[in-house]
């Protein structure tokens, strides 16, 4: 290959690309259809992603690190409040911005919100409109001329990350406004978190759609041992905390049903993650006002960086 041949090779591209939105509009449903695989959880109830979740997209052209921010909300503990600190923070850190709306339920006031925080930064801001499968193509164009009202959107992309509908699309939008840049991570690595951080999400993202009213919220995991054994089967031994006695007796469930459905369909995705038989062994412990005390937090993984 001569040397004007290489100038003509287009070059690679590499970047970092927040994807925000209030909770519950699909943030993770997207990452894991952009994946391919379950790296995020997802669950109906708001406020599931507690951490920016890393997941990683890689081309022969260009490598797309994504972070799946909590959902920006208004606080109520220091749990809420490192959530949304997450969020905010990922909008200065990183070279395009998705943010994701419902078009099913429309401009609300936590939509309203973002955009005030995304006048503060200088970042192109793609606008993606998730669940157009449960709206009439007509319904769109006006919901569009809303937000571009309120916005100088440098994109507007609408899709359906639940069936895939033109996120194809949105990934070359994406790709577009990357600088050159190097791989960061090799072209078969998803994720930069570590195995353990997403099987406690995996546990917690079964205990979320098992359980309902307070207990979601109240409820941490924590991998305490994860070790191949002899025989080729994973040990994991993991601890749910819970803020309260009667949260305990929840999660058990009658004769321990509850916690064993969680046991079976938690194994079941992680097995699928690791490629390996697994044994899981989960427990349940309480820890009083847990997403209210730093330590606690601090050692349930929630730092401010």
């Amino acid at each position: 290959m001569s040397y004007s041949d290489k100038e003509k090779q287009p070059k690679f591209k590499s970047g970092f690309v927040a994807i925000i939105g209030r909770p519950n509009v699909g943030k993770s449903t997207l990452m894991n259809q952009v994946i391919g695989q379950k790296i995020a959880i997802m669950s109906d109830k708001p406020q599931t992603t507690r951490n920016k979740i890393h997941g990683v997209y890689t081309t022969d052209e260009a490598q797309i690190v994504f972070l799946d921010t909590p959902g920006i909300h208004k606080s109520q503990s220091k749990l809420g409040d490192y959530m949304v600190k997450a969020a905010e923070s990922a909008l200065s850190e990183v070279d395009a911005i998705l943010f994701l709306v419902d078009v099913a339920e429309g401009l609300g006031g936590g939509d309203r919100y973002i955009i005030e925080q995304l006048k503060k930064v200088k970042t192109p801001v793609l606008l993606v409109m998730n669940k157009i499968d449960q709206v009439h193509p007509e319904a769109l164009l006006p919901v569009i001329t809303t937000y571009k009202d309120l916005y100088p959107f440098a994109e507007i992309v609408p899709i359906s990350a639940m069936h895939g509908n033109n996120v194809s699309t949105l990934l070359d939008q994406v790709i577009k406004y990357l600088p050159e840049g190097p791989q960061y991570y090799p072209a078969d690595q998803v994720t930069d978190h570590p195995e353990q951080f997403v099987c406690a999400e995996l546990i917690r993202e079964k205990i979320l759609h098992l359980t309902r009213e307070e207990v979601p919220h109240s409820i941490a995991v924590s991998i305490e041992d994860m070790k191949l054994e002899e025989n080729g089967v994973v040990h994991i031994s993991a601890v749910i905390y819970v803020e309260r006695d009667s949260q305990k007796g929840i999660i058990i469930g009658k004769k321990g049903a509850l916690l064993k459905e969680v046991g079976q369909k938690a194994r079941a995705d992680i097995e699928a993650l690791l490629g390996s038989k697994t044994f899981l062994e989960l427990w349940v412990k309480v820890k009083k006002d847990w997403r209210n005390q730093e330590r606690v937090l601090r050692d349930l993984g929630f730092r401010h960086e």
